[in-house]
Protein backbone atom coordinates (compact mmCIF):
# COMPACT_ATOMS: atom_id res chain seq x y z
CA UNK A 1 0.00 0.00 0.00
CA UNK A 2 1.10 3.54 -0.69
CA UNK A 3 -0.19 6.86 0.51
CA UNK A 4 -2.47 8.80 -1.82
CA UNK A 5 -2.10 12.49 -2.55
CA UNK A 6 -5.64 13.50 -3.44
CA UNK A 7 -5.34 17.27 -3.02
CA UNK A 8 -1.74 18.48 -3.18
CA UNK A 9 -1.11 21.44 -0.93
CA UNK A 10 2.32 22.34 -2.29
CA UNK A 11 4.05 21.25 -5.45
CA UNK A 12 7.46 22.19 -4.05
CA UNK A 13 7.29 19.96 -0.95
CA UNK A 14 10.47 18.00 -0.33
CA UNK A 15 9.46 14.30 -0.39
CA UNK A 16 11.70 13.59 2.60
CA UNK A 17 9.98 16.23 4.72
CA UNK A 18 6.41 15.90 3.44
CA UNK A 19 3.78 16.14 6.11
CA UNK A 20 0.25 14.84 6.41
CA UNK A 21 -0.95 18.32 5.47
CA UNK A 22 0.60 17.82 2.01
CA UNK A 23 -1.43 14.67 1.27
CA UNK A 24 -4.65 14.71 3.27
CA UNK A 25 -8.06 14.67 1.61
CA UNK A 26 -10.97 16.91 2.57
CA UNK A 27 -12.64 15.87 5.81
CA UNK A 28 -15.78 14.48 4.17
CA UNK A 29 -18.93 13.48 6.05
CA UNK A 30 -18.89 14.00 9.81
CA UNK A 31 -21.43 12.50 12.18
CA UNK A 32 -22.07 12.61 15.91
CA UNK A 33 -20.95 9.69 18.06
CA UNK A 34 -24.49 9.09 19.34
CA UNK A 35 -25.60 7.93 15.87
CA UNK A 36 -26.55 4.27 15.57
CA UNK A 37 -24.64 1.90 13.31
CA UNK A 38 -27.63 1.45 11.01
CA UNK A 39 -28.12 5.20 10.53
CA UNK A 40 -24.37 5.66 9.98
CA UNK A 41 -24.46 3.03 7.23
CA UNK A 42 -27.39 4.85 5.60
CA UNK A 43 -25.54 8.20 5.78
CA UNK A 44 -22.45 6.58 4.30
CA UNK A 45 -24.47 5.07 1.44
CA UNK A 46 -26.23 8.34 0.63
CA UNK A 47 -22.93 10.26 0.74
CA UNK A 48 -21.23 7.54 -1.33
CA UNK A 49 -18.41 7.58 1.19
CA UNK A 50 -16.26 4.71 2.40
CA UNK A 51 -15.80 6.25 5.84
CA UNK A 52 -17.28 8.76 8.29
CA UNK A 53 -15.49 11.02 10.73
CA UNK A 54 -17.07 10.67 14.16
CA UNK A 55 -17.31 13.71 16.46
CA UNK A 56 -18.44 14.12 20.06
CA UNK A 57 -21.08 16.57 21.31
CA UNK A 58 -18.44 19.34 21.35
CA UNK A 59 -17.59 18.79 17.68
CA UNK A 60 -14.20 17.23 18.41
CA UNK A 61 -13.11 14.31 16.25
CA UNK A 62 -13.14 11.05 18.20
CA UNK A 63 -12.26 8.72 15.35
CA UNK A 64 -13.23 7.31 12.01
CA UNK A 65 -15.43 4.38 11.01
CA UNK A 66 -15.38 2.56 7.70
CA UNK A 67 -18.20 0.92 5.83
CA UNK A 68 -16.45 -2.45 6.14
CA UNK A 69 -16.15 -2.15 9.92
CA UNK A 70 -19.77 -1.07 10.37
CA UNK A 71 -21.02 -3.89 8.14
CA UNK A 72 -18.96 -6.41 10.09
CA UNK A 73 -20.38 -5.13 13.39
CA UNK A 74 -23.93 -5.18 12.02
CA UNK A 75 -23.48 -8.80 10.93
CA UNK A 76 -21.95 -9.91 14.26
CA UNK A 77 -23.63 -11.57 17.22
CA UNK A 78 -23.06 -8.49 19.45
CA UNK A 79 -25.08 -6.18 17.21
CA UNK A 80 -28.26 -4.54 18.47
CA UNK A 81 -30.21 -1.68 16.89
CA UNK A 82 -29.17 0.49 19.85
CA UNK A 83 -25.43 0.17 19.23
CA UNK A 84 -23.96 3.66 18.84
CA UNK A 85 -20.76 4.74 17.13
CA UNK A 86 -19.27 5.83 20.48
CA UNK A 87 -19.64 2.22 21.64
CA UNK A 88 -17.41 1.10 18.77
CA UNK A 89 -14.75 3.76 19.21
CA UNK A 90 -14.40 3.76 22.99
CA UNK A 91 -11.82 6.38 23.87
CA UNK A 92 -10.56 8.74 21.22
CA UNK A 93 -9.22 6.77 18.27
CA UNK A 94 -5.89 7.28 16.53
CA UNK A 95 -5.51 10.64 14.82
CA UNK A 96 -2.72 12.57 13.11
CA UNK A 97 -1.61 16.16 13.22
CA UNK A 98 -1.12 18.02 9.94
CA UNK A 99 2.54 18.38 11.00
CA UNK A 100 3.07 14.61 11.31
CA UNK A 101 5.52 13.41 8.68
CA UNK A 102 4.24 11.12 5.97
CA UNK A 103 6.72 8.44 7.06
CA UNK A 104 5.38 8.51 10.64
CA UNK A 105 1.77 8.45 9.49
CA UNK A 106 2.34 5.61 7.04
CA UNK A 107 4.14 3.58 9.71
CA UNK A 108 1.32 4.14 12.23
CA UNK A 109 -1.35 3.21 9.68
CA UNK A 110 0.43 0.02 8.63
CA UNK A 111 1.10 -0.96 12.26
CA UNK A 112 -2.56 -0.47 13.21
CA UNK A 113 -3.82 -1.82 9.87
CA UNK A 114 -5.76 1.35 9.09
CA UNK A 115 -6.91 2.38 5.62
CA UNK A 116 -7.68 5.94 6.74
CA UNK A 117 -6.63 8.24 9.57
CA UNK A 118 -8.36 11.45 10.71
CA UNK A 119 -6.24 14.60 10.68
CA UNK A 120 -7.08 17.04 13.49
CA UNK A 121 -5.92 20.46 14.64
CA UNK A 122 -4.57 21.30 18.10
CA UNK A 123 -8.10 21.53 19.52
CA UNK A 124 -9.20 18.18 18.08
CA UNK A 125 -11.36 19.49 15.23
CA UNK A 126 -11.26 17.44 12.02
CA UNK A 127 -9.24 18.98 9.18
CA UNK A 128 -9.14 16.07 6.77
CA UNK A 129 -8.40 12.40 6.25
CA UNK A 130 -5.22 10.63 5.22
CA UNK A 131 -6.05 7.53 3.16
CA UNK A 132 -3.98 4.65 1.82
CA UNK A 133 -4.32 3.68 -1.82
CA UNK A 134 -6.20 0.48 -2.49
Amino acid sequence: MTLVQMQPRSTNANPVHRTVDDAMEAAGPQVCDDMTVEVALAVMASARAGHLLVCDEDGLCTGLVTQARLAAVRDSAVYTDRLRLRDLLGDRGPVASPLTTMAEAEHAMRYRRLDALPVVDEQGSALGVLALAR
